[in-house]
């Protein structure tokens, strides 16, 4: 059986998460998916979620290509869990190109190609001009 692990903080889930966590899944038996918790996300990261934790939990474990959701509350974690879990392959984006290469030494490391022009920052930002539009015509 191989295991796939990823990380992230799937806020406002959307076609970007779904074609990872497809193609993350179609690398193994079974997937097991790391969400960054909110202090995690201020503390480490300096980004504010818009969906709470547990919600984005909720989302991933309905997911059809997850098997596991688990807590990811440091970036120290990722070797431990690699390793908890007997991981086979680490996926994460490839706007993370390069990032985790020293955790090749406990498993495979694979980058994917992100979904073009998808991003939750830039739906953020979208909703944020609309927002700002509304208020201005109000």
């Amino acid at each position: 059986m191989k295991t796939i692990l990823t990380y992230g903080t799937f806020d406002l889930f959307h076609i970007g998460h779904v074609n990872l966590l497809k193609r993350a899944r179609e690398m193994g038996d079974r997937l097991i998916v790391g969400v960054s918790t909110d202090e995690f996300n201020l503390s480490e990261k300096s980004k504010t979620t818009i969906v709470p934790f547990e919600h984005r939990v909720k989302v991933l474990e309905s997911c059809r290509y997850v098997d596991q959701v688990i807590s990811e509350s440091c970036w120290q974690q990722k070797a431990d869990d690699i390793v908890k879990y007997k991981v086979d392959i680490f996926v994460m984006g490839d706007d993370w190109n390069g990032k985790f290469d020293e955790l090749k030494t406990l498993c495979n490391v694979v980058y994917l190609n992100r979904t073009q022009d998808v991003s939750s920052t830039a739906l953020k930002q979208a909703v944020a001009v609309l927002m700002q539009l509304k208020q201005n015509y109000s």
